[in-house]
């Protein structure tokens, strides 16, 4: 069987990637195209892998500002040619699955998300542009809007990474897809017996992960914050923050894994897709606090693994963090782990397998009745 995996872009190492190496791990002969392909990027084994990249790849700065070429990317993905290939699996986030096949091919959509700046978040987006920014987006994202639209047609069975994905799809593609949460290498992870008087926050400085929500009230109440990641809020960020919060920027993994296992609690103040920087904070026995909205919902327990606070605001936050000190002695480091080891690859690779050998299945019953007619 000849298999194609069509990933959006490979410019970082995150959950993505994550999904792409185990899928290459359950078909170890897949050919991989992607629209923008940096390879000092790649971690083992992606950066031994062949992969074949777009147009877009030999433009100008495309492995740092890959999205603002996005107007071209449907018709990237419209040249790879995949004639002879009897699965191909997009993973998508970016755009993935608008890749043209035979009709004797089978195209698996595993969904991180519906591409948020044109869906669910567009409004943010363009509230947050300047007016000329805003003048030339409106016409071009309603132009990506009908093409993602479209393009979902061309996918024969749709994989979500959440319940709270699998609901988008409903939405804006009118389809069905079954759940398969996203592979967390939680043996990556462990429990130390060192506990420090932070807390931490994990992941990229942009707007809908409400680092600012998190700076400004662990400002207020003095509390320490330890951040870990870059981004384009930074600025913003520093200049907001009281000489508590401490930036640690990007990481090597030693030490992110390290401040994992010795803070109090990981504060998760975004909405998520998913979210696995929650469940790496609980495989190494440590509790988050998290907005009660998205992808935390699936993964953190409340008054288990955790606490909910319900609404985006400093006073939620804090309130939350109250709680949390007042009931400490409530979590236990080995149940917490525990319950992040039930999101481990193996789990992901049992139920993609099963997931495509299904459709396969199908797919070929069908192709022999249309032989049959014929």
């Amino acid at each position: 069987m000849k298999i194609a995996i069509i990933h959006y872009w490979f410019v970082a190492q995150r959950g993505g990637e994550k999904v792409v190496e185990e899928l290459c791990g359950l078909y170890p002969c897949t050919d991989i195209f992607t629209l923008v392909l940096d390879r000092g990027a790649l971690s083992s084994p992606l950066d031994t892998w062949k992969i074949t990249s777009s147009f877009i790849n030999k433009l100008p700065l495309s492995k740092r500002w890959y999205k603002h070429y996005l107007p071209f990317m449907p018709l990237a993905l419209e040249q790879f040619d995949l004639r002879g290939y009897d699965l191909v699996i997009s993973s998508e986030s970016g755009p993935a699955k608008g890749v043209l096949t035979s009709p004797d091919t089978l195209h698996i959509c595993y969904c991180h998300t519906p591409m948020r700046y044109v869906w669910d978040m567009y409004h943010d987006y363009m509230s947050n542009s300047g007016r000329i920014k805003r003048f030339f987006m409106a016409p071009l994202l309603h132009y990506l809007r009908i093409w993602d639209r479209l393009s979902a047609d061309r996918v024969d069975h749709f994989v979500a990474n959440s319940v709270n994905v699998a609901r988008r799809i409903a939405k804006h593609y009118r389809r069905d897809a079954d759940v398969v949460y996203p592979p967390v290498a939680v043996d990556d992870f462990s429990v130390s017996e060192q506990q420090d008087d932070f807390y931490l926050m994990v992941g990229q400085l942009v707007g809908y992960k409400r680092a600012d929500l998190a700076v400004k009230a662990f400002t207020r109440s003095g509390k320490r914050l330890v951040i870990i990641g870059e981004g384009e809020q930074g600025r913003l960020l520093h200049e907001i923050a009281g000489n508590n919060v401490e930036f640690l920027g990007r990481q090597p993994f030693e030490v992110l894994r390290n401040h994992y296992s010795r803070c109090q609690a990981l504060i998760f103040p975004g909405e998520e897709d998913f979210g696995i920087v929650p469940l790496e904070a609980m495989a190494s026995g440590r509790p988050v606090i998290a907005f009660g909205k998205g992808g935390a919902l699936e993964t953190v327990v409340d008054g288990k693994t955790g606490i909910f606070f319900h609404e985006q605001t400093e006073d939620a936050l804090m309130e939350a963090v109250e709680r949390f000190e007042g009931m400490n002695s409530h979590f236990h480091p080995a149940e917490i782990r525990a319950h992040a080891c039930g999101f481990g690859p193996e789990r992901f690779r049992a139920e993609m397998a099963k997931i495509i050998e299904i459709q396969l299945q199908a797919h070929t019953r069908a192709m022999g009745r249309w032989d049959v007619q014929a």
